[in-house]
């Protein structure tokens, strides 16, 4: 039988896309090696967001080749969807496979692969096909699975290669998504649904089929004990989706909402959806429903023409607002996105607002975990004596309990991190 290797690289969808793959190729007769040495195929899967990543995914392509050259390396995902020429041309790669073509992927390697850069890519906009698997490892040791229910994005940010190498916005559909988080709930307490913009799911579907549609079916039909939303655009925290969340307690009170810059002139050049009164109208009602809800943006530094006013209003913005944490990127240019053609903040003032927003944010979590001592809070044990709070806390437990349940916990103290448990004692 032959044995194939997959490294994943990236979002939770290419995750997600990894793990459809590995059931494709284990259909079609390969079994997953624990290792690159022993594999005669091997699946780079990768992600384009970022200039750094790119160059991640070479240096991978270059070291599988030198210690591996007897395997077959198939590259596909985002990066192979938007440069697979660049792809082809380095050593050793045998095909590229865009995200156009991924789901063929069984079907190309069951043929003899005696070429060296074919490419498999075709017009990612005219893709219908929906790729996914549940995210978990397969020893079953996971305790929060991923299941990425919506992939594409029908938005044009300036700054944004993913409708590119994604294609249009395209849902899993309803029947799919409940028969598949019922098969997770027979070993998890705990799922999250994910996607490239998970807020819009169902709006390809006829009728007028919404994301709080079908997390009612899934908290009607399906026992799972919690749902959790990764990333939802703002403007999709509707007033119904937000009232659902604060009347189950089966759904964490977890709001990530990306902002990507708090200044309204910065917004506009980065064709952004709302300005930054839309966003914090949207926060406030979170937090008036649910007090205690996590809340986390991911915030870019350093947009093409960002000035150091800019950035002040930015900076005060998410200030003015109650995070509880914060994903803070650098810019990267993306080649082909109209940012890229703009006048570029040089990398040193870039990284260095980058730190002054990470500092920030450090300091409101410090705020929001001191506000849990005290406090009992549900949370889902994870291994190796943690549990993850449902608003979005790591706590340390005072006891070894099992992984994969969930369970009141009594917040003791704070860590450099994190919470941890009352009853236990700080080792200092």
């Amino acid at each position: 039988m032959p044995q194939f290797w997959l490294k994943n690289f990236g979002c939770r969808a290419s995750q997600a896309d990894g793990a459809a793959i590995e059931a494709g190729l284990a259909a079609k007769g390969f079994s997953p090696s624990p290792a690159a040495s022993d594999a005669e195929l091997i699946v780079l899967n990768t992600c384009t967001v970022t200039a750094t990543v790119d160059d991640e995914v070479r240096q991978t392509v270059r070291r599988m080749h030198r210690d591996h050259p007897q395997a077959k390396i198939l590259v596909t995902g985002c990066y192979a969807q938007r440069a697979p020429q660049e792809l082809a041309n380095i050593e050793g790669v045998t095909l590229v496979v865009g995200n156009s073509h991924k789901t063929q992927i069984p079907d190309l390697v069951s043929s003899p692969m005696d070429y060296h850069g074919q490419i498999e890519v075709g017009d990612i906009f005219a893709a219908h096909d929906f790729l996914s698997a549940p995210v978990e490892d397969a020893a079953g040791e996971r305790t929060r699975p991923n299941l990425k229910i919506q992939d594409g994005c029908n938005n044009r940010c300036s700054f944004c290669i993913i409708p590119f190498v994604r294609g249009r916005s395209r849902s899993a559909p309803a029947e799919q998504v409940i028969s598949q988080v019922k098969g997770l709930a027979e070993k998890y307490r705990e799922v999250v649904l994910s996607g490239i913009n998970l807020g819009r799911w169902g709006r390809d579907f006829p009728g007028r089929l919404r994301l709080a549609d079908l997390i009612r079916r899934l908290l009607d039909e399906t026992p799972v004990e919690r749902l959790r939303l990764s990333s939802v655009e703002p403007m999709d925290f509707s007033d119904d989706l937000l009232a659902l969340m604060a009347s189950s307690p089966r759904i964490a009170n977890h709001v990530h909402a990306p902002l990507q810059s708090g200044s309204d002139t910065v917004l506009r050049r980065m064709h952004r959806k709302y300005r930054p009164r839309h966003y914090a109208d949207r926060i406030a009602k979170a937090r008036a429903l649910m007090p205690d809800c996590a809340v986390g943006a991911d915030v870019m530094t350093g947009f093409p023409g960002e000035t150091d006013a800019e950035f002040e209003d930015s900076r005060a913005f998410i200030e003015s607002l109650p995070f509880t944490y914060l994903h803070v990127f650098t810019y990267s240019e993306r080649p082909g996105t109209p940012a890229a053609e703009r006048d570029q903040v040089p990398v040193p003032v870039r990284k260095q607002r980058t730190h002054v927003l990470r500092s920030l944010a450090s300091q409101k979590n410090l705020e929001f975990r001191r506000k849990m001592i005290g406090r009992k809070i549900s949370a889902v044990t994870l291994d190796g004596g943690k549990a993850l709070t449902e608003n979005f806390l790591k706590v340390t437990l005072a006891k070894a309990r099992p992984a994969n349940h969930i369970e009141d916990i009594e917040i003791g103290d704070l860590t450099a991190d994190g919470l941890q448990e009352a009853g236990l004692l700080q080792v200092l």
